[in-house]
């Protein structure tokens, strides 16, 4: 426990760097390009008395690491950044005001996170029963029937866009079944059971394009690890076959899926673009879009900041998950 713990502790200092460093470039690309950034931040619309007193709360005339500072100041403690001063309803961190919609950024995050978060969990969870339960039927049955349909299928998944599968889904299980309602976002807390209901069809159209990736890369992993020395031996000492695909060999073959689960859940949190948009939800990717859409600078760094934190410590995870599964990388 010695050797693990110690990994955890220089993975979560690796991360709080990592996240620093995103920051940092986030800032500059964002906030120190050449042009008018107190013009864009305001928008189109805005007065040149607005833009000025824009310039004057985002500090345009102090060198470019005492902004960064307010800046970070304001994620850590909670302080708005343009303004310099604590915001009450606005928890830490806090990333500033929107100048289009008047709205406190970490305000408008956090009431469209739950969402994506809603999405995202709800279709890791399907793609992955459904990704690696594939894969392993698949090189349980290699050069069989079973395989072929099953590869055909896969293929077939991974070559088919998102909105389409969700709008054959929506036509199919809404239009001509009638088994579900047109999905609308219910909060969890309001009532559970729609909030499921609601949000299955988004759950399958996301889950089944990226469990197509995950059942390509588990059967390739399980066929690479049932070649190895020690699950011959599993097999010539007499062990069923379904306890060496189970039990061995498929502990053998998590670890690219480990790595490219952190990397979907992450990028997801804010990618799932198009299954918001097509399903209506309100959640991350959708407002980003809207965001850069009317240049609103300050929510589309907020949401770029949140989307990099989810894929830091989306990896930060799986790098500790890899290693409580195989103990070697401890030692690393």
């Amino acid at each position: 426990m010695s050797g693990l713990g110690g990994f955890v502790l220089r993975r979560s200092v690796g991360t709080v760097i990592t996240l620093f460093a995103i920051s940092v470039i986030i800032y500059v690309v964002f906030y120190a390009t050449p042009g008018d950034v107190a013009q864009i931040t305001c928008g189109p619309r805005c007065s040149p008395e607005q833009v000025h007193q824009v310039a004057q709360q985002l500090r345009l005339d102090e060198p470019l690491y005492a902004r960064y500072g307010h800046f970070l100041q304001g994620l850590l403690a909670g302080q708005d950044y343009s303004t310099g001063t604590s915001v009450e309803h606005c928890a830490a961190p806090c990333l500033g005001l929107s100048y289009q919609s008047d709205q406190q950024v970490t305000d408008l995050i956090l009431t469209k996170l739950p969402v994506s978060l809603s999405l995202v969990l709800g279709a890791m969870v399907l793609w992955l029963v459904l990704g690696m339960g594939t894969g392993m039927l698949s090189a349980w049955r290699r050069g069989r029937p079973t395989e072929r349909v099953l590869t055909g299928i896969t293929l077939a998944g991974t070559a088919t866009p998102v909105f389409v599968i969700g709008l054959v889904l929506m036509i199919v299980v809404c239009g001509e079944l009638h088994l579900l309602p047109f999905p609308q976002y219910v909060a969890f807390t309001d009532d559970p059971e729609q909030w499921a209901w609601n949000l299955l069809l988004p759950w399958l159209s996301l889950a089944l394009v990226e469990a197509a990736t995950f059942a390509r890369l588990t059967r390739a992993s399980m066929l690479e690890t049932l070649a190895e020395d020690h699950i011959r031996t599993f097999r010539a000492y007499g062990v069923g076959e379904r306890s060496v695909i189970g039990r061995h060999a498929l502990r053998g073959a998590l670890a690219p899926v480990i790595a490219l689960n952190a990397n979907n859940f992450g990028s997801a949190v804010g990618g799932a673009v198009l299954t918001e948009t097509l399903f209506g939800l309100p959640g991350i990717g959708q407002e980003l879009v809207q965001a850069v859409k009317v240049v609103d600078l300050p929510v589309v760094v907020g949401m770029v900041l949140v989307i990099g934190f989810f894929v830091v410590v989306a990896n930060a995870v799986a790098d500790v998950l890899y290693a409580v599964a195989d103990r070697r990388v401890v030692l690393v």
